[in-house]
């Protein structure tokens, strides 16, 4: 068999310098009909080595007929039902190949998605751990949005992956794009729809927006495969050589590098999601005139230790308020407290865990309030000492009830 070099050479004589086919065999020791076979051909030769039997061969009809009936049977199960005793790689090789025969298919659609349609969300998890203060420092979840068409990205980490934490940084990202997408795509993370159906907080957060939420059918990434691919873009893009001093100082460098990702050309759309944006928001809804409620909001009665436990960690309120239902709300950066349209509790939100927050306001009023009531119970007990109580003889009460002389049996004594 002559190689590539010799076949490439006997194709120039002939067909550039005209040399006959007997003149080649001469010139190249190669026999005429190979010189007309190679002249012939319109491909250089290769080697091909003659396929060898396999060991599975034997077991192929029974192979087939198990995944004829039970088309999904593992290969480990078909092992034990035909007695195969050889590697086990090599079966699951050969299982591989003929499945797809007695399977559906599943192709994966290059979609095409129309301005303002939809957006992604996910939730990344870098994994610096982030220092959240008290000497604790947390891995915590990034909420990752990427709108559909233009392709444009936002970010935020959040305290938690609680439901209102998540509507409260979807509401972030949104008003932050300046319109809402008509759909907002979700894998099923357990606050928005984890059973596979949208959870109440979520419903009531897409209705005020006037949107949808879709969950992803389960063990499918390509249903959202531009955010997940944006992830492992954050990954190599954003983290290397960073470091991150709080929560807040991640989200500041975040917001400073997002306008330069988003001016970057993406192959896909061939050119820079912030020139798609304009087509893209002009397509969306317009934002609520009022923002949605997000968030945890809780009424709680303020007992005489005047602090709240919210999300692990407990918070002071103005001493006053004992006794009372006050309203807290507690955003991913402020824990508020109102009662009767008076804020009684203001704090930043410790995303720190089993901490106390006191406001020193609080503790100063509740000094007060404590000396005035032992003031009080002090005075209140004097007063009472020294009150004299009447005391009478127990011969008084012999006249009174004519038992004057008498012994109890009306007896003279």
């Amino acid at each position: 068999m002559i190689n590539v070099e010799q076949w490439a050479e006997i194709r120039r004589l002939h067909k550039a310098e005209g040399v006959p086919i007997k003149e080649i065999s001469r010139r190249l020791g190669i026999a005429r009909n190979t010189v007309r076979s190679a002249l012939a051909a319109t491909e250089p030769p290769k080697y091909q080595r003659a396929k060898r039997g396999s060991i599975a061969d034997a077991f192929e009809p029974e192979i087939r007929k198990l995944l004829r009936e039970y088309p999904r049977m593992p290969a480990t199960v078909i092992a034990e039902r035909i007695g195969w005793t050889n590697s086990i790689s090599t079966l699951k090789n050969r299982v591989a190949l003929i499945r797809p025969e007695y399977t559906s298919v599943d192709p994966a659609d290059r979609l095409v998605h129309e301005p303002g349609q939809a957006a992604q969300m996910d939730l990344w998890f870098p994994e610096p751990r982030i220092p959240v203060g008290f000497g604790q420092s947390m891995i915590l979840p990034v909420l990752v949005m990427t709108l559909s068409y233009s392709r444009v990205l936002g970010a935020l980490m959040l305290p938690s992956r609680q439901g209102p934490d998540l509507t409260a940084g979807m509401w972030s990202l949104i008003n932050d794009a300046g319109a809402v997408p008509k759909a907002l795509i979700w894998d099923r993370e357990s606050a928005i729809g984890g059973k596979g159906k949208v959870t109440e907080i979520a419903a009531a957060f897409a209705g005020t927006l006037a949107t949808r939420i879709i969950l992803a059918p389960p063990r499918d990434p390509e249903f959202k495969g531009q955010t997940e691919r944006n992830n492992q873009f954050f990954e190599t893009s954003f983290l290397p050589g960073r470091k991150f001093t709080s929560p807040q100082d991640f989200n500041q460098q975040l917001a400073a590098w997002l306008p330069k990702a988003n001016a970057r050309t993406v192959r896909s759309i061939q050119g820079r999601p912030i020139d798609r944006l304009p087509q893209d928001l002009q397509a969306m809804t317009a934002l609520p005139p009022m923002p949605p409620a997000t968030g945890f909001s809780q009424r709680m009665r303020l007992s005489r230790d005047y602090y709240v436990r919210l999300d692990r960690n407990d918070y002071s309120v103005h001493p006053s308020m004992i006794g009372r239902l006050v309203d807290f709300t507690l955003t991913t950066d402020r824990v508020i407290g109102v009662c009767d349209q008076q804020v009684v509790a203001d704090h930043p939100r410790c995303w720190a865990k089993h901490q106390v927050i006191t406001d020193p306001q609080h503790v100063q009023v509740a000094a007060t309030l404590r000396s005035a009531f032992n003031k009080i119970r002090r005075t209140t007990a004097s007063h009472v000492h020294d009150t004299g109580v009447a005391s009478r003889q127990l011969s008084d009460y012999d006249k009174i009830f004519g038992l004057d002389g008498h012994d109890f049996l009306g007896d003279p004594s």
